[in-house]
Formats: C-alpha cells, structure tokens, sequence
C-alpha cells in the first residue's frame, strides 16, 4: 500500500473537508489534491503517521459495518 493509495482512499472515503477536520493540515483544508498533501506527508513524518493511523482505523470502520 503506498502513501498515494492511502491518501485516495481517505479522501473518497471522508472528503477532503471530512479529512481535513480529522487531520488539520493545511494541504487537506486550502486547495486540497493528492499530489500536494504527497509533498507534504513525505516531510512531515507526525502528519504522515496520523494519516496512517486514520486509514487504518478506517479499515476497521469498513470491517465492522461488513459484520453487521
């Protein structure tokens, strides 16, 4: 799964808005697209991980209503 992946998946799953109330970053809330929030999360390591953890949780999100 690659950084791209995860960050599509995010933004069709919330929305740019949703995710950028999720994780307030700039690069989600003024002009969002794939390609600057990749720029920015390459050099922001505590963005990253949080976009990472948000995917992930997420994913469980999706299993649990898969379950019901």
């Amino acid at each position: 799964m690659t950084l791209e992946m995860i960050v599509t998946a995010l933004a069709d799953h919330y929305g740019w808005a949703g995710l950028a109330e999720r994780v307030p970053v700039r690069c989600f809330s003024s002009q969002p697209s794939v390609s600057s929030s990749l720029k920015f999360l390459r050099k922001t390591p505590w963005a990253r991980e949080k976009v990472e953890s948000l995917y992930l949780f997420m994913l469980r999100e999706r299993r649990r209503e898969q379950r019901d």
